[in-house]
């Protein structure tokens, strides 16, 4: 018999809402855990990704070695290479300058990246084997372990291919390319999370009719930040940040001219191209999104008053507000490191929040085969 199919066990009800506790096992706490684990080391990847790509860092390791490249270079002759190598790619002729101290600077990032992706096939695997040994999970959860493991695999792949991009007739990484590499860990960061979610011990709210609606908009919610990440991305790969630093006015209107908007052809390449177009994009995006994310809060604090449903709704919207005020700091102070840096990572706290609220909202997932 499955968790789900157990009796359950009528808990004190809050204000609103009728409240089912669902007796977990303690052979779920390591294995959820684990997955927080999981989704922590995911989230510092994304974060030392934003910084290898602020200091434009991510071409300097013109390899890919899954196994012998988790070592640096040990030698000074070792360096001597890995810096031929990366004067041989067209970046460099923007750093005619660059030393070999300069060189070590960004390999450090680039290569810090990379290492951190490799434990983290570490952090999933090693894990995975003892409880899978220990029986401490059922045939779908190792299933979905097993996907994860093969989505940070793809993620490693996908990096290759976005550095690729910019070795040879490029001095940066294809903006394309960039945006499904973060996109892709930022997927897989809201798997872990749905997975680790899903084995609460805390008791499952029933909210009655307003569980279908208050699902239906968090869903909604989770698209709209996960399309504003891939817009941040186009931004990033553009460095359409750099221009057009005023707000809430662009080129001196809420909308730019047309002839900014619409200068390349055919039409669609300037939603992907034209760094204004772009830029605007992400604006307007983040303009819906938090006129959503309140109007879904105020509506959740109505027909759910006093649930935790409720509280987490009214928190993401103030998470969405919290992001869009950095993103306007990072915009208006021309991209500065630290601003910019805190604009991905917290882009990822808040889709985090909404993953972890929508998952809340659907019944808890079973960890471990009853013995």
């Amino acid at each position: 018999m499955s968790i789900e199919q157990r009796s359950p066990v009528l808990a004190r009800p809050m204000p609103g809402a009728t409240v089912l506790a669902f007796p977990m096992t303690r052979r779920t706490g390591p294995v959820q855990a684990w997955l927080w684990s999981v989704a922590a080391t995911i989230f510092l990847m994304v974060l030392v990704g934003g910084a290898t790509r602020l200091t434009e860092s991510g071409l300097s390791i013109t390899e890919w070695e899954p196994l012998f490249g988790a070592l640096p270079p040990l030698s000074a002759a070792a360096w001597e290479a890995k810096f031929a190598a990366y004067r041989a790619i067209p970046q460099f002729a923007l750093h005619p300058d660059m030393t070999l101290g300069d060189f070590k600077t960004i390999f450090f990032w680039e290569w810090s990246h990379r290492l951190i992706g490799r434990a983290l096939g570490l952090v999933i695997a090693a894990p995975l084997a003892w409880f899978w040994w220990r029986g401490r999970l059922t045939s779908r959860l190792k299933r979905q372990a097993i996907g994860l493991l093969a989505l940070v695999g793809l993620q490693g792949a996908v990096g290759w291919w976005m550095v690729k991009s910019g070795l040879v007739d490029r001095t940066e990484v294809s903006q394309y390319r960039l945006a499904t590499h973060l996109l892709l860990a930022t997927v897989t960061l809201g798997y872990t999370i749905w997975l680790a979610q899903g084995l609460s011990r805390r008791p499952v709210e029933q909210l009655g009719g307003a569980t279908r609606r208050l699902r239906s908009g968090a869903t909604l919610i989770v698209a709209l930040v996960l399309g504003q990440i891939g817009l941040g991305a186009l931004v990033a790969g553009l460095r359409a940040g750099y221009l057009d630093n005023t707000w809430p006015l662009i080129e001196g209107g809420l909308v730019p001219p047309v002839h900014s908007l619409l200068f390349l052809q055919p039409a669609w390449r300037n939603l992907f191209e034209n760094a204004t177009t772009v830029q605007f994009d992400h604006r307007m995006l983040a303009y819906v999104l938090f006129a959503v994310a309140l109007a879904y809060g105020l509506a959740a604090r109505r027909i759910a008053p006093g649930t935790r449903a409720a509280r987490r709704a009214l928190s993401l919207a103030g998470l969405v507000l919290c992001q869009a005020a950095i993103g306007i700091v990072t915009l208006v102070w021309v991209v500065p490191f630290a601003a910019a840096l805190a604009h991905q990572a917290f882009a990822m706290v808040v889709f985090g929040m909404a993953v972890v609220h929508r998952r809340a909202l659907s019944r808890p997932a079973e960890a471990a085969p009853r013995r």
